[in-house]
């Protein structure tokens, strides 16, 4: 008898893959492009399909019949019909409904008139119609684009967007000709010209809104330059930090002919409007109180944009989605090396930025050469007796920061630091207490939130120069920081299960490295608690993507004991 085939699948959608099967690899590659990964407790990987992750499919040019195919012919007791009848449902729905453009009005069009009946007869659509014909289908009130998206996504029925988008502002630039190093010309790489294409399509009608998801350290922010040179038009760039807004700056000076004056900053330090505006999610957000106006949401409105880039689209505020709601008109680009995120809005990313556009798995870029190549290695840290009574004693929420904030992994720590002397390393960790400590202890810088933008940026250009070689961060590493030549990372604590968390902190050290080195990630976990459990969580997205965490057990041969 032959190898059973890989898949466990259930008539719920869930789906559980053995990773010791010799078909794992493609089997996990299909499952990458139209399932979610949601648990990994030990060999079997638990994935689940859901109505978001099949759209994304159908976005990328997944059939039905493909994906019952190929789901079906991994199964090793069939596919369940109950699931087979959900999956071509919802990939069917997906351009089921349609919007355009009539006399420059807004339609809502499909080929089924008994749905667009339903749909007319649903109160919180009812209010947005303003005229009804099943046959031709239903106009819509101008403002209601991004309203109508959402609500129809949220009640199960994505719509394809091919109602078309404004031009905005023309602005004239192009990519400056550089040369790297050894004289050679630089290109965008193909599969970032690549992404460029996917996103706008093929007609003015059928791109122009979605996602491109690429790893940290693939060039992101080079998609976006490209995307703002093919389109010729003024532009608005929403970042996650002051940090982001200063690279993004930097790379916009360095690689395009626009100038000084055209490039504008709008942070809470500063507050210029121009041709090009880079700008953080916090200054958008802000309010006097909780039932006061938001004061800068007139950037989105007040200059004909053309474009919109949502940088790290995955960290985007919920008052960010109100806004997109009713700019549906202006091109919108998300950025971000993972689609997860941990409060389950990817229904509205969907809607409001719009589909997966663009995606490479990780492991091909790295096989590629194009970002370093990464060891993964989660280290199960003891806890002393004193520590252990604590945890013991403590709330479910505190065990959390006991846990983490373990002093036995001080001596990990150094021990690490001892392991790669002289390479490039970021300790990274959640508990500002316990990185002053650990700053104090082995006299290693730190950068935290509390440090002004100026002092942090000057500290990175240190780390990026070699005069610092070991560098304590914060939550801060969780974004966009330009830290290329960074070879180690040193994971202390994380906020609980993140796995979009794991991603970033990965991400800072995939920049390929001059002399071809491999990237090595720890993660710094205490044995016997819930951090083990959260652990698994984090790195779901990355075994996702190809990685393994092996696990070093080498520090419970020695008894453990509190500082």
């Amino acid at each position: 008898m032959g190898v059973p085939p890989p898949l466990l699948i259930q008539s719920d959608g869930t789906i559980l893959l053995d990773e010791r099967h010799p078909r794992y690899e493609e089997t996990r590659e299909t499952l990458r492009q139209l399932a979610e990964l949601q648990k990994r407790p030990g060999p079997l990987h638990t994935y689940r399909l859901t109505p978001v992750t099949l759209w994304n499919a159908a976005a990328a040019g997944w059939t039905a019949d493909r994906a019952v195919s190929e789901l079906a012919e991994s199964a090793r007791y069939g596919l369940p019909g109950e699931l087979e009848k959900e999956i071509r449902t919802q990939l069917g729905r997906y351009g089921l409904l349609r919007l355009d453009r009539e006399d420059n009005n807004l339609v809502l069009r499909s080929n089924s008139e008994q749905l667009l009946r339903e749909i007319a007869d649903w109160p919180d659509i009812a209010a947005w119609v303003s005229k009804t014909n099943e046959s031709s289908g239903l106009t819509l009130k101008a403002e209601a684009r991004g309203f109508v998206k959402r609500e129809l996504a949220a009640r199960g029925y994505p719509v394809l967007d091919e109602a078309g988008f404004r031009s905005g502002e023309a602005l004239s630039l192009s990519m400056r000709s550089l040369q790297t190093d050894n004289g050679r010309p630089v290109r965008l790489r193909d599969y970032q010209s690549a992404a460029v294409d996917a996103f706008l399509g093929q007609s003015a009608q059928g791109g122009g809104s979605g996602v491109v998801v690429l790893p940290c350290g693939a060039g992101k922010t080079w998609v976006g330059m490209e995307t703002l040179v093919r389109l010729q038009c003024e532009t608005l760039i929403l970042t996650p930090n002051a940090v982001s807004v200063t690279q993004w700056i930097r790379e916009l000076r360095a690689n395009t002919s626009l100038s000084e004056n055209e490039i504008g900053e709008y942070t809470g330090t500063a507050k210029q409007v121009r041709p090009v505006t880079v700008a953080t999610y916090q200054v958008l957000t802000h309010r006097r109180s909780k039932d006061a106006p938001y004061p800068h949401w007139k950037l989105f409105v007040d200059r004909d944009w053309g474009l919109i880039i949502y940088d790290e689209v995955h960290l985007l505020p919920a008052p960010v989605f109100r806004m997109t709601a009713d700019i549906q008109a202006t091109r919108r680009l998300g950025l971000t090396a993972t689609l997860v995120r941990e409060d389950g809005r990817e229904e509205d990313v969907f809607a409001l930025i719009g589909p997966k556009k663009y995606d490479v798995p990780w492991k091909q870029l790295e096989a590629q050469k194009w970002i370093a190549e990464a060891t993964c290695t989660e280290i199960r840290v003891p806890m002393g007796d004193r520590t252990i009574d604590r945890y013991r004693s403590a709330t479910v929420r505190a065990r959390h920061r006991i846990a983490g904030e373990n002093p036995v992994k001080t001596k990990v720590v150094r021990r690490l630091l001892s392991r790669h002397e002289g390479i490039p390393t970021l300790v990274i960790g959640q508990y500002l207490d316990q990185l002053h400590g650990l700053s104090r202890e082995l006299a290693l810088p730190l950068v935290t939130g509390e440090m002004p933008h100026k002092e942090r940026r000057m500290v990175f250009d240190r780390f990026n120069r070699g005069e610092i070689g070991v560098l304590l961060v914060s939550k801060v590493a969780n974004f966009a920081v330009d830290l290329p030549d960074a070879a180690v990372a040193i994971q202390l604590s994380g906020s609980f299960g993140s796995r979009q968390e794991e991603a970033q902190r990965l991400g800072r050290i995939l920049r390929p490295k001059k002399d071809g080195s491999n990237a090595t990630f720890y993660s710094l976990v205490s044995e016997g608690t819930d951090e083990v459990d959260f652990a698994r969580n984090r790195g779901r997205f990355l075994i996702e993507q190809g990685y393994t965490y092996s696990i070093d057990r080498e520090q419970l041969e020695a008894r453990a004991e509190d500082e």
